[in-house]
């Protein structure tokens, strides 16, 4: 039987993700197996994700997936392409994935190969190169680069999910992965569009919840029963101005060494950051004021998300040094039992198993758990902001 990896933030699952599974099985077979690398507890946008990782792959195995991975916080919090490297790195290291399925507004998997190979050539990257020094973004360097090379296909590299699946592709070819690339055409609502009928982008549900208004029509049942306990039980929707508040006294609590190993900072930007950091009075001063043509919001966003977590550019190195098991099903049990046959790294069932990884690993690791600690703080029930979460928490198990 052949199982297909999808790689996702789920913040939170909504019925575009539903029609996703369904599509990829529908397309691959009724019997295919569904992987999810999921980011845990903060997202690539920079953000905390408003609901815990466990209870998000919950959702995920309630609504059709059979095993949640997760994506450990220097790759989930990463630019486009460290992300998708960690995530296919994931699933090719778990030695089970036949196919990594993803969305794409054009829907058409030969023509975002034909750009990612472009865009990933050694005339793009000087292309590139050239372009960056005339100080514009990276994003519309690459967009240059790309119509020099291929015309009016680069337009392709305007929608956000078709960059993601571009990149998902290159880091097939960059390790080397024994895994084929499949694309399901994005329908209704956009990455960052209106509701439309009963689908909802990610933005928009988030912001329903965070308004006290009604979410359920946009949500599957399972996934709806989850957020509503967590909403119940205080632990949904995370207290964005706690983060807030936590971000900026980090920046101004950090050495100038700290600030020179964040990733993703080069060319100066890290002592802007450093500067700015110091000085603003709040979080959306201080991103406002770090912005610049040349440095898009998302960027900063994530950068400043370092700081406060503690990631540097040297934990983005290479792709993740261990699988980390979140929640499975009865199927997605006998996943793990070939992963642990097949792979060539840990895999983590149990979180106290973290204490024994080799060094790298179990630098990540701890570096994990710290990061579910400062996530626990931003729980609006005081009750739950406990320390030490990440080490008593094992998989959702639905069985």
């Amino acid at each position: 039987m052949l199982n297909a990896g999808i790689v996702c933030e789920y913040n939170p699952f909504h019925t575009g993700h539903l029609e996703h599974i369904n599509a990829t099985r529908g397309k691959l077979g009724e019997d295919t197996g569904i992987v999810c690398v999921m980011s845990g507890n903060f997202t690539q946008r920079g953000e905390p994700a408003i609901l815990d990782k466990h209870s998000r792959a919950e959702m995920a195995v309630r609504c059709g997936a059979n095993l949640v991975l997760e994506l450990p916080a220097p790759w989930a919090t990463a630019s486009a392409e460290r992300f998708a490297y960690g995530a296919v790195g994931i699933l090719r290291d778990s030695g089970i994935v036949n196919y990594i399925s993803f969305g794409s507004e054009c829907g058409d998997v030969e023509k975002l190969n034909r750009v990612a190979k472009a865009v990933a050539s050694e005339e793009a990257l000087k292309l590139i190169s050239e372009n960056l020094e005339k100080g514009i973004s990276y994003a519309r360097a690459r967009q240059l680069a790309a119509e020099k090379l291929i015309g009016d296909t680069s337009s392709i590299l305007e929608d956000p999910n078709n960059i993601l699946g571009i990149e998902y592709i290159k880091a097939i070819y960059k390790l080397e992965a024994d895994i084929r690339p499949m694309t399901v055409k994005r329908v209704g609502a956009g990455h960052d569009g209106e509701i439309s009928g009963n689908s909802a982008p990610a933005s928009k549900l988030r912001e329903l919840i965070y308004a006290g208004g009604e979410y359920s029509a946009y949500m599957p049942e399972g996934a709806a029963e989850v957020l509503h306990k967590a909403i119940d039980d205080g632990r949904c929707p995370v207290d964005m101005d706690a983060f807030k508040e936590l971000a900026i006294f980090k920046l101004r609590t950090m050495k100038k060494w700290e600030f020179s190993k964040l990733p993703d900072s080069g060319e100066g930007l890290w002592m802007r950051v450093m500067r700015l950091g110091r000085i603003c009075k709040s979080y959306e001063e201080l991103i406002s004021q770090v912005k610049t043509k040349r440095y898009a919001l998302s960027r900063i966003r994530r950068i400043v998300l370092a700081a406060l977590l503690g990631v540097t550019a040297e934990d983005q190195r290479g792709r993740p040094p261990y699988i980390r098991v979140l929640a499975f099903d009865g199927r997605g049990r006998g996943m793990i039992k070939e992963m642990k046959s097949v792979s060539s790294l840990p895999i983590i069932t149990k979180p106290a198993s973290g204490r024994k990884l080799g060094h790298r690993a179990k630098h990540i690791f701890e570096l994990e758990a710290l990061c579910t600690d400062i996530y626990s703080l931003m729980h609006r029930d005081v009750e739950k902001r406990f320390g030490g979460q990440e080490w008593r928490t094992g998989p959702v198990v639905m069985i």
